[in-house]
């Protein structure tokens, strides 16, 4: 490894419920299983920590039965915590996640935290997600620390990317260097000029798209969906985790893809797999 993957974004207790459809506007069904779980920020820093990656994660973390939750489930990682607990309790995401894998959140207005700077290194990645974007005083403590920071910058817009002001991505675009996303968060950031992009589509793969217009398509693993909460997040951290091993783009974005492939067979956000499960399936193809 050549450096860490420092993760700024937030972690959140995910309370996951499984359902057969989302219920009519005042309606309401009852959840097949309920999972209470770290998720957010948890579930890339969990990818590239079972990927063999350093990990930091910088964001903040709260006094209660959620940040218990939270740092329970951080310290069973292996995963570093940057800053001491703050108050108050962490926040909370409720996904609804449907019989055909699809997911749909809630999250609670105080999940976005609270980022506060760390020192960098020329080969650690900064990971950036535009949950933390967000809330305006977050926004401003990381456009603050930004440009000081080292290393390479990977940036995933999320799907509230529409909520974002431009102005705050002007400010923040300049300073990523590769840009990962799915379908509706690319045509959201279409003019975005970046190094380097991956354009993320599930069972298809990924596009990776340079700046100087050359692309490649890197292809997936088809498999049968259970539950696709999370595969974005274990593709953003298993390419960070591979290329800090000094694996090229291609490389590295054909075990994300392996990597998003097996977690989407898997409920729950939080299942990446080992590096062993990614180097079986890559080996299978």
């Amino acid at each position: 490894m050549t450096g860490r993957l420092i993760h700024t974004g937030q972690v959140v207790a995910d309370l996951v419920l499984r359902i057969d459809q989302l219920p009519p506007r005042g309606g309401d069904v009852v959840a097949a299983d309920f999972l209470q779980t770290a998720g957010g920020g948890f579930n890339v820093m969990a990818a590239a920590r079972r990927a063999g990656a350093d990990v930091v994660y910088a964001g903040s973390h709260g006094r209660g039965p959620y940040g218990d939750l939270i740092r329970d489930a951080l310290a069973a990682e292996g995963i570093h915590v940057a800053h001491p607990v703050t108050t108050p309790d962490s926040g909370v995401s409720v996904a609804l996640v449907e019989a055909g894998g699809e997911r749909t959140f809630v999250t609670s207005p105080d999940a976005v935290g609270r980022f506060r700077g760390i020192g960098t290194e020329p080969g650690d990645f900064v990971y950036l997600t535009g949950y933390s974007l967000t809330h305006e005083h977050n926004a401003e403590a990381l456009l603050t620390w930004l440009p000081g920071a080292r290393g390479t910058v990977l940036l995933d817009p999320g799907p509230l990317v529409g909520d974002i002001a431009t102005e705050t991505w002007n400010a923040v675009l300049p300073h990523v260097d590769i840009l990962s996303s799915n379908a509706a968060e690319t045509r959201a950031l279409a003019d975005a000029d970046v190094a380097v992009r991956i354009l993320r589509d599930g069972a298809n793969g990924c596009r990776i798209v340079h700046g100087d217009g050359r692309s490649v398509h890197v292809p997936g693993f088809p498999v049968t969906a259970v539950d696709t909460n999370g595969a974005g997040d274990a593709h953003c951290g298993v390419l960070a985790a591979e290329l800090l091993r000094g694996n090229d783009l291609t490389v590295a974005a054909k075990r994300a893809n392996a990597a998003a492939a097996i977690a989407v067979t898997r409920p729950g956000p939080a299942t990446a797999p080992s590096r062993a499960e990614v180097d079986a399936l890559v080996d299978r193809a």
